[in-house]
């Protein structure tokens, strides 16, 4: 559990009720993730939200040769600024992170347990939809930011 006061600092929580914020507490936890630590793996199943503090954690996407399956590439794909979410699959069946997520540098993140949130979200209708508007909202930044590399890539 961490202070309700903790989540207040960050925009994802802003539309939140003071009685959903208390609730998100209880359901959070503070993590250190040291440099060059995995933070979660493409694959595993996606048991946490993640809400970042500081760092700048990469995400990377890993590749397996057709020809050679046991030689797997990793491409980075991005990076996590601080105050910005990651795990969506935790909120999206089939709950599987679809990237991994490795700390460039000392981080700091909120770690939210994704099976307690999915059932508050079931009995709070209202919590349900400011989750996923913020979801929606991020993802949707990380999508035109995707958008702009591949425009400079073929550029």
């Amino acid at each position: 559990m961490i202070s309700p006061e903790i989540l207040r600092r960050f925009p994802f929580f802003g539309a939140f009720t003071d009685s959903q914020i208390k609730s998100l507490a209880m359901i959070s936890e503070l993590t250190d993730i040291e440099k060059g630590a995995t933070l979660f793996h493409e694959g595993q199943p996606a048991d946490y939200l993640f809400i970042l503090m500081t760092g700048a954690p990469d995400i990377v996407h890993s590749v397996q040769e057709e020809r050679r399956p046991e030689n797997c590439k990793e491409y980075p794909v991005g990076e996590v600024n601080p105050g910005e979410p990651t795990g969506f699959s935790a909120l999206i069946e089939p709950y599987t992170y679809t990237a991994t997520v490795r700390a460039s540098d000392n981080s700091n993140i909120i770690r939210i347990d994704a099976g307690k949130l999915r059932e508050m979200c079931l009995n709070d209708l209202d919590l349900a939809y400011n989750v996923l508007s913020q979801v929606n909202k991020s993802l949707m930044e990380r999508l035109n930011w995707v958008r702009i590399q591949l425009a400079a890539a073929w550029s």
